[in-house]
């Protein structure tokens, strides 16, 4: 079975496709708050999904980390009016320092073809 490596850099690639099976880089988002952050970086899973073939509705699994649990209820404010609600996946969510202070929240994506 191939590996395919879509939006290859030096130290990962943005998604990554082997068999049926889709994994995503772990997408941040744009915007000031949770929510606007949040907004952004969904649109970016939908777009590398699309891309790949798949879409929201073939979501195996999806880590969410926060910069602070404080903000769960805006981020699932966001993700609740996004997600298929016939098709969720396996979810965690967890509180974690991102890359950057700016980042409020990251999502990692695992789907199906």
């Amino acid at each position: 079975m191939t590996i395919e490596r879509r939006h290859k850099g030096p130290r990962m690639s943005q998604i990554v496709v082997h068999g049926d099976t889709i994994y995503l880089a772990g997408q941040v988002g744009e915007g000031k708050t949770v929510r606007e952050q949040t907004e952004s970086m969904l649109a970016s899973v939908d777009r590398l999904l699309a891309e790949a073939g798949s879409s929201k509705s073939k979501i195996l699994q999806a880590v969410i980390w926060l910069a602070d649990m404080g903000d769960f209820a805006d981020m699932n404010a966001v993700w609740d009016g996004w997600i298929d609600p016939e098709n969720p996946p396996a979810r965690a969510c967890g509180e974690a320092r991102l890359a950057t202070p700016n980042y409020k929240v990251e999502v990692i994506i695992t789907a199906a073809k």
